[in-house]
């Protein structure tokens, strides 16, 4: 009877000089034992006993490998969100492909002009340039921002906002949303350390226009009827008060907006400019309260803020009317 140990220790001593495969595996035709596959060999020799296997052979392998796992329906869905996340994430310059497919279908719910557009992207880019080296979700991060942009410009609630995420495939509730919303004002809080005063007026300022316009075209054309003689004409009216709004934006200063609520101030602004004009029952006080959202009390008191700032709207109209 043949002794195991001895008959191993003959094999560690076999140099495999004599390989052939057989059925689809080397062999060595001296000690019988079945060699790796990746064994380089010329004339049935081993190169120097080195298991090898070519740079190019090494990545055939792991293509057929993943090809073969990826047949899985499992693993393929693993892959597919894998690569997504990867292009969400490694988007940090310019791009922006994946997250303007998805404020494409988000135009269909919510209203994202090009205005919010920029603001969406020039805040995600930056948020994702200065934490590319560390783990962020940033799909998360992404509609986080989106949600910060238009919270003010739309009747949408949040739970409203989270269902139509949950309908275009991002799994989100509102733990994790204002969780991502944290973390951007942190860090937005100190990169504003670094921001000129000019650079926060000038933003707050855009924030009003925005906003302005957006309160105004919430006031339909029937609200006003009785005093424009036609839609044409109210369109032309919208427009110059948004021209005024501008002027009287450039004539206040950083210390009389840092630390009042903007969306309040332009509910009163509107009113303010609508007491400049010639007709002065077009914008009443219960018509703005219904666009804006706001209460007739809180304009009353941001219109007086705006008369002691501006002067009294009459003399404002000497100045854009004549």
């Amino acid at each position: 009877m043949n002794n195991p140990n001895q008959r191993n220790h003959e094999n560690s001593k076999c140099e495999h000089k004599n390989v052939k495969r057989d059925s689809g595996f080397l062999v060595c035709q001296d000690c019988g034992i079945v060699l790796d596959e990746n064994i380089d060999f010329v004339d049935n020799i081993p190169i120097d006993d080195q298991y090898k296997e070519s740079q190019s052979d090494y990545e055939r392998n792991i293509r057929v490998r993943d090809s073969k796992a990826k047949q899985d329906p499992l693993i393929k869905q693993q892959y597919d969100r894998i690569q997504t996340l990867e292009k969400w994430y490694r988007d940090y310059q310019t791009s922006f492909s994946e997250q303007r497919k998805t404020i494409e279908l988000l135009k269909s719910y919510v209203n994202i002009d090009h205005v919010k557009y920029e603001a969406i992207k020039k805040r995600y880019l930056r948020y994702n340039r200065n934490h590319r080296k560390s783990y962020q979700n940033m799909v998360i991060i992404f509609l986080a921002i989106v949600w910060m942009e238009i919270k003010d410009t739309t009747n949408i609630r949040i739970e409203r906002y989270i269902e139509i995420s949950n309908e275009l495939g991002h799994k989100i509730n509102k733990k994790m949303l204002n969780n991502a919303m944290l973390k951007i004002k942190k860090s937005e809080k100190l990169w504003k350390k670094f921001k000129s005063t000019d650079d926060i007026e000038k933003e707050i300022k855009n924030r009003i226009k925005i906003l302005f316009g957006k309160d105004l075209h919430n006031i339909p054309y029937e609200k006003v009827v009785d005093h424009i003689p036609s839609k044409s004409e109210y369109n032309k009216l919208q427009v110059e008060m948004q021209l005024i709004a501008d002027r009287l934006l450039n004539e206040i200063s950083y210390n009389h907006l840092k630390n009042l609520n903007y969306k309040a101030f332009t509910a009163g602004l509107i009113y303010y400019i609508g007491q400049s004009l010639e007709n002065r029952k077009i914008f009443t006080q219960s018509i703005i309260e219904e666009a804006t959202k706001f209460s007739s009390t809180t304009i009353r008191k941001k219109f007086h803020t705006l008369k002691d700032i501006l002067g009294a709207p009459k003399q404002q109209s000497k100045q854009f009317f004549h």
